[in-house]
């Protein structure tokens, strides 16, 4: 019986193994395929004026980041018509650090359909006919509801603040959602389109202000150059080999909303119906009460996902679900980030998550490297076949020695594939585009990470994932945030640990004494205060 279990276990870890693998193969595939060359222009900036859909660009901000003003200018300087865009910079108050930049942006870009939106202004919150408690304490969807709300045409993309974006990834991002294709074809629309992110971490800030901005706050987190202020790397690592691979996997095969929230593209008539309980069957009446749009969320943290998983649930004959638009990048610039922070990034988001996505969650371990090889080892040297079949001895110094080369292949592909990415062929390069979006293979862009910088980032990014995930998904619900902690509930909503409730909705977080909700700060803060 000993044997008939052990065999059966070894079963399915080859079982486990294999789909890991050919998952991994997929994403490899569809990443080179489309980021080893320049893009092929968008159509719909081409189309007749008339056909061309008016785009409302939403932009998160709070507080100051690396490449903050290039980021945010990227949204100006798409190649796309003038004429058929609405910019809104959205900002909690005027005291954030980052407000004097976004008045510079409209300075530096006249002739744009472009509007600073302060959160401390928004009607529905303030003043005789508002109230801070219209809406729950998500500090994203309060930064941004107005703009959401006051939006001009149908098309709706949210992009974080800290997110630089080509020329062209407006008009490709609308050729995936609306079908256009060359010579005036047109195929399957998508209901919400989005983009691979990845983040470059660069030594140092770009400009002495921005230095001094971000070394005088001591809410963002910064690391020294030794080992431990290495996050940045950790997070570079992460973004360009496992979630490269197994995002563009899951978006290539389609079975489950995969999105993460840097840049994201929808229409606001199918958020509006599928928000409305008496449209939408899939939602309980009692929901009703929740409001519209993005408003819905406003009471929940993991917000984007929550967006992304109910568009794709919500049935609308005509549309396929999500669409990733492949080969265009979000690109983060990151610096001074701590091993730390990283650490804590991690669990943050490992622990919001997992009541999104349970079952994804559970099995996460199991797709990274060190573990998945040992399936694989585990499955050659116990299975018969392979002893009879291939010579394949079953003893532990066979086990180790076919996990050692497993890893190693592993490994050898990663950097393959990272290396490939940061060579940023497929991006939109001029004159304007920063460095940290130039890539390895151009004049001026960032330099390639030699192997010997390289291997340890892969290492600690590999050693310390299971570790991060038994922390925050086995080992507590709490989040620590700006020194204080908070609960994960099992409705996405977090409270904050022996402090009063204050907020009068369901689903909602304790907040200040001036009743701000989680991760917004009074007006004199400089912090970001967000989960990304």
């Amino acid at each position: 019986m000993s044997v008939i279990l052990l065999q059966g276990a070894a079963l399915v870890s080859l079982g486990w193994s294999v789909v890991v693998i050919t998952i991994q193969c997929i994403g490899i595939y569809k990443l080179f395929r489309y980021n080893s060359a320049p893009l092929p222009k968008p159509v719909s900036p081409t189309l007749d004026e008339d056909e061309v859909p008016h785009i409302t660009i939403i932009r998160p901000v709070k507080g100051v980041e690396v490449g903050l003003y290039e980021c945010l200018a990227s949204t100006f300087r798409q190649a796309y018509p003038k004429a058929k865009l609405t910019i809104y910079l959205c900002v909690s108050s005027t005291d954030d650090p980052a407000y004097p930049i976004l008045r510079q942006l409209i300075a530096d870009f006249p002739g744009f359909d472009a509007e600073l939106l302060v959160e401390e202004d928004d009607p529905l919150l303030h003043g005789t006919r508002g109230h801070v408690n219209n809406l729950g304490p998500n500090p994203k969807i309060r930064n941004i509801s107005r703009a959401y709300r006051e939006a001009k045409g149908d098309v709706i993309w949210i992009v974080d603040c800290n997110i630089w974006v080509t020329t062209g990834a407006a008009g490709r991002m609308i050729d995936k959602l609306c079908g256009f294709q060359p010579g005036g074809g047109r195929t399957t629309p998508y209901k919400f389109v989005h983009q691979l992110p990845l983040v470059v971490d660069i030594e140092s800030p770009d400009t002495e202000e921005v230095q001094s901005l971000l070394l005088a706050n001591p809410d963002i987190p910064h690391g020294s150059a030794g080992i431990l202020g290495r996050g940045g790397r950790l997070e570079e690592m992460f973004l360009a080999t496992t979630h490269a691979k197994f995002y563009s996997a899951i978006n290539t095969a389609g079975v489950a909303p995969c999105i993460i929230g840097k840049s994201n593209m929808f229409r606001k008539s199918h958020l509006e119906r599928f928000t409305d309980p008496a449209q939408n069957p899939i939602l309980a009446t009692t929901e009703g009460s929740r409001g519209r749009g993005i408003d819905f969320f406003s009471s929940y943290i993991c917000e984007d996902h929550l967006i992304g998983d109910l568009i794709f649930k919500s049935g609308l004959p005509g549309f396929k679900n999500h669409g990733l638009v492949f080969g265009e990048v979000a690109i983060q610039p990151m610096s001074g980030m701590s091993t730390a922070a990283y650490i804590a990034r991690r669990v943050r988001w490992l622990r919001v998550r997992k009541w999104t996505v349970i079952v994804a969650t559970l099995i996460e371990p199991g797709v990274e490297s060190l573990l998945c090889s040992l399936h694989l080892a585990f499955a050659l040297t116990t299975l018969p076949w392979f002893h009879n079949t291939l010579g394949i001895p079953p003893t532990r110094s066979a086990m180790a020695a076919i996990w050692t080369l497993s890893v190693s292949i592993w490994m050898l592909v990663d950097r393959w594939l990272s290396s490939k990415l940061y060579e940023c062929q497929s991006v939109d390069v001029d004159e304007d585009t920063p460095a940290f979006a130039r890539g390895t293979s151009r004049p001026g862009g960032i330099k390639a990470r030699a192997f010997s910088e390289w291997l340890p980032a892969w290492l600690g990014r590999e050693l310390l994932a299971l570790p991060i995930w038994t922390w925050a998904v086995l080992l507590g619900t709490t989040v620590s945030w700006r020194g204080r902690r908070f609960r994960v509930r099992m409705d996405m909503s977090v409270v904050e640990i022996d402090a009063k409730p204050q907020w009068s909705q369901l689903h909602q977080v304790v907040t200040t004494s001036r009743q701000q909700p989680l991760g917004m700060m009074t007006p004199r803060s400089r912090s970001k205060g967000r989960v990304d």
